[in-house]
């Protein structure tokens, strides 16, 4: 059974003439005939007496137009519900950040994109890396920016958008605070830190790294599951941090941060987004950053 029965004997309920009701089918009328046959035989009961002067419903078929009326009722309704959700979609652009596009990337985008698209709603999520590829896999995100670039699923698009390097932060009241560069070994057994694995798997696998290629033991006495909890353990004197430099403008007066006497490894930020996005709004946003990238690169040729 069909949603098209439904509405081919509702019409012939309604009309009781099968030739007035395949007019109105667009249908002819043995076809229309046939398929209410068909119906019977699904249904297994008569719905329609029929005689060549008149037709009429059946008892059971009185039951059956009422059911029927109101299943063709809820099919339209799930019909407009659909096309309401996927006309929202079409009118929203829905963006997955790690905090460092809040700090860096959206005051210089989202104001133009928001100038350029004023009827266009923005849905920003705060999540985690792998967080965000979950929800931009199941078609919940947009766009997404991420620490980690997607390797090997030609399904979706991973664009470099930032490099930044970590920085050493420290309570200002700290021993090490006192030195103007700090040397390696003095961070051997230093209380630290470290962002929780399951927010900031990046950042928390690439300290791992940094510490075994140097051979440095970290006595690892917090694991924050955010960077503010990250600057407030360090604010509360219960250990020092690396943290993306970023950071370095949202430190209190009780955190200092001071250079290693080796180079720090470095975060990249990442855009991604599905391959096969034909959606305006996601263009429109990736060349508004494109055109960001572009003047931040030549701010930076300038001032060398």
């Amino acid at each position: 059974m069909e949603l098209r029965h439904l509405r081919y004997f509702v019409t012939v309920a309604e009309e009781l003439n099968f030739s007035k009701a395949a007019l109105k089918l667009y249908t002819a009328q043995p076809s229309l005939s046939q398929q209410i046959k068909d119906l019977e035989v699904d249904v297994g009961v008569q719905l329609l007496y029929r005689t060549k002067r008149k037709v009429e419903l059946t008892e059971e078929g009185a039951v059956f137009l009422e059911q029927a009326r109101l299943t063709l009722a809820q099919a339209e309704k799930a019909v407009m519900m659909a096309r309401q959700v996927s006309y929202a979609k079409q009118q929203a652009l829905r963006v997955g950040f790690v905090p460092v596009a809040e700090v860096k990337i959206f005051p210089h985008i989202l104001p133009n994109f928001r100038f350029h698209h004023p009827d266009i709603r923005i849905d920003l999520s705060s999540l985690g890396n792998d967080e965000q590829i979950k929800a931009l896999k199941k078609g919940e995100l947009d766009v997404c920016f991420i620490r980690d670039r997607l390797q090997n699923d030609n399904d979706f698009t991973t664009e470099h958008v930032l490099r930044e390097s970590l920085i050493f932060i420290l309570p200002a009241h700290h021993p090490l605070a006192k030195l103007e560069r700090i040397p390696l070994s003095a961070l051997h057994q230093l209380d630290l830190v470290i962002a929780e694995s399951s927010q900031s798997r990046v950042l928390h696998e690439l300290i791992l790294k940094f510490a075994k290629q140097h051979g440095i033991q970290f006595n690892l006495v917090e694991h924050a599951d955010s960077l503010l909890a990250n600057i407030n353990g360090v604010a509360q004197g219960r250990g020092c941090s690396l943290v993306p430099d970023y950071v370095a403008s949202l430190l209190p007066e009780t955190c200092v941060t001071r250079p290693l006497e080796i180079d720090l490894p470095h975060l990249d930020l990442y855009l991604c987004y599905n391959s096969s996005s034909k959606s305006t709004l996601v263009q429109s946003f990736r060349d508004m950053l494109a055109k960001w990238e572009r003047t931040v690169h030549d701010e930076c040729i300038t001032e060398h």
